[in-house]
């Protein structure tokens, strides 16, 4: 099981530097006052950190599905909420600066994913049936809907709308890889979750690229991570047999509120300061 510990935290770390490059990007191209323009995608790409930040999300992702296969939701997750962590530490190398309040949390958010080390069991092996699968695809749909509404909604409810559904969308990429079969390539092509992972992923990229350029990123990254983390893992415990060692309930249900809870209150650096105005057209 430790294996899918490193896994977690490589994951982490690789989506703690993304989502620094990702963010520069995302506030140095042009995007409409209103709506989730589907077009930003298209523009982001042209900026080569959003095109490294696709790479280290890429790593992060194959790291989380093999956390995934030996560890329960709740705890890849935190992990992955961790990220903000590592986040702000990356922040640093563009100018951040880290109080007394940011190092406590970061403190916080290890000491959090450390007793859940502690505590946590091996994944569940209760079997997901197709209907579970079919049922996170419908979920994908409505998300698409609701983020659409989300880009509608007034400004100051806009970016913490997009950010808490984006949030939930990535909440869906996790349950699909935890259950996604991955027997033989046949399993795998004939599995909805596989078609999951990827619209939800991009749903997921083009509704939080849509938050860090509109309205209180710092709100909207708040909530993606409460989406992102408390929805999956809930469902994980109630559905897919996540279980913790026997005993360690209560510690593990401490370390995942404090390892949350302190990568909220980090939720600032989600929001990275604009790039110079003459970077903004470079590649």
């Amino acid at each position: 099981m430790w294996w899918g510990l490193l896994c977690a935290l490589v994951a982490a770390c690789a989506y703690g530097v993304a989502s620094v490059l990702q963010a520069v990007a995302a506030q140095s191209v042009e995007g409409g006052d209103r709506g989730v323009d589907p077009r930003l995608l298209v523009r982001v790409l042209g900026q080569w950190r959003y095109v490294l930040g696709l790479g280290l999300d890429a790593l992060g992702f194959v790291a989380q599905l093999a956390a995934l296969r030996v560890l329960p939701l709740f705890v890849v997750q935190a992990a992955l909420a961790a990220s903000l962590a590592v986040t702000a530490v990356a922040a640093l190398t563009i100018g951040a600066r880290l109080g007394r309040r940011e190092w406590t949390a970061v403190a916080a958010v290890c000491a959090g994913l450390a007793l859940l080390g502690l505590s946590a069991h091996g994944e569940g092996s209760r079997p997901a049936g197709m209907a579970f699968h079919s049922g996170l695809a419908v979920a994908t749909a409505v998300l698409a809907g609701l983020g659409m509404l989300a880009g509608r909604a007034p400004r100051r409810l806009r970016s913490p709308a997009l950010g808490l559904v984006a949030g939930l969308a990535f909440g869906v990429v996790a349950l699909a890889g935890r259950v996604l079969w991955t027997h033989s390539l046949t399993d795998l092509l004939s599995d909805p979750a596989t078609y999951t992972v990827a619209a939800a992923g991009v749903l997921a990229m083009l509704l939080y690229a849509s938050a860090l350029q509109r309205g209180n990123v710092t709100t909207a990254t708040a909530l993606m991570v409460v989406g992102e983390t408390v929805v999956p893992s809930a469902i994980g415990v109630a559905m897919l047999g996540d279980t913790t060692r026997s005993g360690f309930t209560p510690l593990a249900s401490f370390g995942f509120v404090l390892a949350v809870a302190a990568a909220v209150a980090l939720a600032r650096f989600g929001e990275v300061a604009p790039v110079p105005q003459e970077s903004r057209h470079s590649s």
